[in-house]
This record gives structure tokens, C-alpha cells and sequence, in this order.
């Protein structure tokens, strides 16, 4: 990976000649797949980046468990409800995954909470749009957990350990959600008309929202060939988003719905299916906080926080008593 964008002129990346000897060995470990771990040298710049992308996955987990929340008391069945209700657990357990990668780079789970409570560490824009209809859990599973997967198989394989271990369960984990989505969307297109419609309507809700999670072309960020340099991103942003379009649309045709995009088409000599241009400048006005349940989200998120403290003062007191009574048996043997 280093070699070819080296070799392609990339003016974001250093040649080998240009980094101090520490610096090297590492790019050189990295280049042969060698996992860095918590303890190891690492570039500065190198732990800045998985601290910003570990900590906004950790973000996007927690907060991606309040448009589904919702919809727990208003599941069309108990089995439905007990579905749904695993999947926020397991959402919540990712972000516990992650956070607890983040602190091995340094950083404190109370940082990286405060980050995400003022406002300035970010998280995934498809959380920020509203689930309207039960057919939303359906599109959520199928589309957004289906693309998370996409993006997040390969992190499996990143340079750094601890990731890449967090994300063997996560993935996994996942994949159950992404097939639970699909069943829910596959009930209501075998239903009754009224039903498939709010599947059709779900599904054009959350096409777009689904194409943007990958985020805009690599050739437009300043730290993907970084990025890519250090093989904590191993596929651009573009290929990741035809991967899932490519394996969406027959899933979407299967299920007898339409994908709203009149520009859709396959293309027969590459077999990937070619789709219209991406609304950015939604994607960009998300990002920068106007999105229509940003602020509900956060405060949402800020309140939780805030509730709990009661009970993390409780847990460090119990702790601190608990190591007390330690201290004190030690000293009476």
C-alpha cells in the first residue's frame, strides 16, 4: 500500500529517505503487516488519527442506539421487540469496544465523552435523520448496518491491534443486525399493500443518507493517503460505497422495491451498477450541526450522561471501598 502511493506521487505522503530512522521502522513493520500495539513507538500524527476515527465509531455506536430506542414500546410484536432490544445492546457494547481501544492510544473515556457532549468530536451524519415508521428499523438494519459492515470489515485487518480486534466482534455482531433489517423489510414487502408502500417509502428515505455514511471521494481529504499509508484504511471511500450499491441493488430487487435513483443502471461491461450524483452539500450541512434531529440527538445523548452520574459515583465508591478492604486484609496477614 505505502509502495503504490509512493509510487503514484501522492504529495500527502513522505518517502522513506524523508523520515527519521524510528519513523521508518515503523512504516516498515506496518508494510509487512505487522500489528502495532498499545505499547509500541507510533508516529504522533498516527495516534492523533485512530484516536479521531476509534472515538467517532465508538460515538456513532452509542448515539445510533436513540432513533432506534424510539421504536422498543411500539415493535408490532413481542418477538419484534426482543430483536430490537438485543440489537441497542449490542450497539451499546460496541461502543464500549471501541472506547476501550481509544483509552489504550492515552486518551481518558471521560475526553472523548466530552468531545462528544460539546459538540466537537464528530459522529456517523446518518444518525441525525428521523425514523418515522416501524419500516425504518427494517431500512436502519438493511442499509445503514449493511454499509457499516461494508466499511467496517476491512478495519479487521488496520495496522493496530486493538482495533482490529474490537472489530472482529463487532462485525460479527453486525452482520445479525443487517440480516434482522432485511427480515423486517422482507415482512412488509410480503404484506399488504399499505406495507410495502412504507417499506418503499423507508427505503427512499434513507437510500441517499445510506450512500453518504462513506463519506465524500478520497481524492477531496487531505488524510486518506495517510490514512492509507499507515493500512488503517485500506480501501477508498469510492470503492467501499460501489461495493455496497453493488450488492444492495439486486437485495432491493429481490424485495420488489425501487431504488430511488433514476440515474441507476448496470453497467455490462464492468458489472457495477453506475448511480446519480450525491447530494455533498446535505452530507456537509449535517456534518456542521443543521440536520434535522442534531440537536435533539446530542441533547438527548448530554441528558442520559447527566442522569447516570449518580450511579458512576456509586460504582467509584463501591470500588474505592472495596480496594479499602483489601488494603486493610493485606495489612492485618
Amino acid at each position: 500500500m505505502y509502495a503504490q502511493l509512493v509510487e503514484t506521487g501522492s504529495k500527502h505522503i513522505r518517502s522513506l529517505d524523508e523520515m527519521a530512522p524510528e519513523e521508518r521502522a515503523f512504516q516498515q513493520r506496518v508494510d509487512e503487516g505487522i500489528k502495532i500495539e498499545a505499547k509500541d513507538w507510533m508516529p504522533e500524527g498516527y495516534r492523533k488519527t485512530l484516536i479521531r476515527q476509534i472515538s467517532q465509531h465508538a460515538h456513532s455506536e452509542i448515539v445510533g442506539q436513540l432513533p432506534e430506542g424510539n421504536w422498543v414500546t411500539r415493535a408490532p410484536s413481542l418477538k419484534r421487540k426482543s430483536i430490537l432490544l438485543a440489537k441497542i445492546q449490542d450497539e451499546a457494547g460496541h461502543g464500549l469496544y471501541l472506547y476501550s481501544a481509544a483509552e489504550t492510544l492515552g486518551v481518558s473515556r471521560d475526553e472523548l465523552l466530552g468531545g462528544l457532549h460539546s459538540g466537537k468530536a464528530k459522529y456517523s451524519s446518518i444518525f441525525n435523520y428521523p425514523t418515522l415508521s416501524w419500516a425504518d428499523m427494517g431500512a436502519i438494519g438493511w442499509l445503514v448496518d449493511g454499509s457499516a459492515i461494508i466499511n467496517q470489515v476491512p478495519l479487521c485487518r488496520c495496522s493496530y491491534g486493538p482495533y482490529a480486534r474490537a472489530m472482529v466482534r463487532v462485525c460479527k455482531e453486525e452482520s445479525f443486525h443487517a440480516r434482522q433489517g432485511y427480515d423486517i423489510m422482507l415482512a412488509l414487502c410480503n404484506g399488504t399493500p399499505q406495507q410495502k408502500q412504507m417499506a418503499q417509502d423507508a427505503l427512499n428515505r434513507w437510500w441517499w443518507p445510506s450512500l453518504m455514511m462513506f463519506g465524500p471521494s478520497d481524492a477531496e481529504s487531505v488524510n486518506s493517503a495517510q490514512s492509507a499509508a499507515w493500512r488503517i484504511k485500506l480501501f477508498s471511500n469510492d470503492e467501499l460505497r460501489q461495493k455496497m450499491v453493488d450488492q444492495t441493488v439486486p437485495q432491493a430487487q429481490f424485495l420488489g422495491l425501487t431504488v430511488p435513483d433514476p440515474d441507476l443502471k448496470l453497467n455490462e461491461e464492468t458489472q457495477h451498477y453506475e448511480f446519480g450524483e450525491i447530494d455533498w452539500t446535505e452530507f456537509n450541512n449535517i456534518l456542521k450541526g443543521n440536520g434535522p434531529c442534531n440537536r435533539d440527538r446530542l441533547r438527548t445523548r448530554v441528558k442520559a450522561y447527566d442522569d447516570g452520574e449518580w450511579f458512576r459515583d456509586a460504582l467509584v465508591a463501591h470500588a474505592d471501598k472495596q480496594e479499602s478492604s483489601k488494603a486493610q486484609t493485606q495489612l492485618a496477614a
